[in-house]
């Protein structure tokens, strides 16, 4: 069984009709738990409140407040690429993560993450993530090594002074005569949860794509993304007809299946600047992994 090594939040909002008890709550928040497995974890104090004390059955709904728990999955599939460490100091480390590999646990991966791992094979408990990608986009993550410098890098991000570079396969219809593009629109939240949507409103999201070279009918592009937002460039390469060789998501929501390690998602973060905020010094990381028409 994998058991995260770190806990995972979950918040109980104040709603009109309150939950009778924390366990209809957690069942109807996460759907795809078991009630049995909610129950024996409540049952068994694996479910903490905010004081770190253990929650049970019998515990009232308490909204506005947080709970924690740790997550286990019982057959955690086992993820067989490796990540690489291209450079490392007190404060940064910068790894080249393989396709398929979470960043952080998440849905049936608790401990094949690239964050477990490094913890693992560095022995630095206290390894955050930057930035991350998705889990079927391979490249560049950048992990804080060191909790008192982790927000001068994180600010970076958030001031737009890091600039990403990608790539990208995609599908390139032949009568396509445009070799670079601007795609600005708003992206939020769209339906099932997990996959995201262009919708009216203000622009929250900017990315520059550039041909590169076709072949067939397909295409090789440099993503220069403005902004961060959630699946960002996956959205704006399907809104434009471009949808990326093995995105299951864009433009059509596939049938979940088990992963196809021949057929990863086309999407590689390949490159990263900044301007490092504690030594000054100019910053240029670059993966070696290539994507091949």
């Amino acid at each position: 069984m994998g058991i995260s090594t770190g806990r995972s939040t979950v918040f109980m909002p104040d709603t009109k009709k309150p939950y009778p008890n924390l366990l209809t709550f957690l069942v109807g928040r996460f759907p795809h738990i078991s009630k049995i497995i909610w129950e024996e974890r409540l049952t068994t104090g694996k479910v903490l409140a905010e004081d770190g004390s253990s929650v049970s059955l019998d515990t009232p709904y308490g909204p506005n407040q947080r709970l924690f728990y740790f997550r286990e999955v019982p057959d955690e599939p086992q993820i067989p690429f490796h990540e690489k460490i291209i450079y490392s100091d007190e404060h940064l480390l910068v790894v080249c993560k393989p396709h398929f590999l979470p960043v952080t646990p998440a849905g049936p991966f608790v401990s094949e993450t690239l964050l477990n791992r490094l913890k693992a094979t560095t022995g630095n408990v206290s390894l955050s993530p930057i930035n991350r990608i998705d889990r079927g986009t391979a490249g560049l993550v950048l992990i804080s090594a060191k909790k008192q410098t982790r927000g001068l890098y994180q600010k970076l991000f958030m001031d737009g002074m890091v600039q990403k570079t990608y790539q990208a396969v995609v599908e390139f219809p032949g009568d396509t005569v445009e070799t670079e593009w601007l795609v600005e629109n708003r992206i939020e939240q769209g339906e099932p949860w997990f996959r995201m949507q262009a919708c009216e409103g203000t622009v929250n999201a900017r990315s520059t794509i550039v041909l590169l070279t076709t072949k067939g009918s397909r295409a090789l592009l440099e993503l220069s993304p403005a902004t961060g937002k959630k699946h960002q460039l996956r959205i704006h390469l399907s809104g434009l007809g471009l949808p990326i060789v093995g995105d299951r998501y864009y433009p059509i929501l596939l049938e979940k299946s088990a992963d196809d390690y021949a057929l990863p998602l086309q999407l590689l973060s390949k490159k990263i600047e900044f301007t490092d905020p504690i030594s000054g010094v100019k910053r240029s990381f670059e993966s070696a992994r290539n994507l091949v028409l």
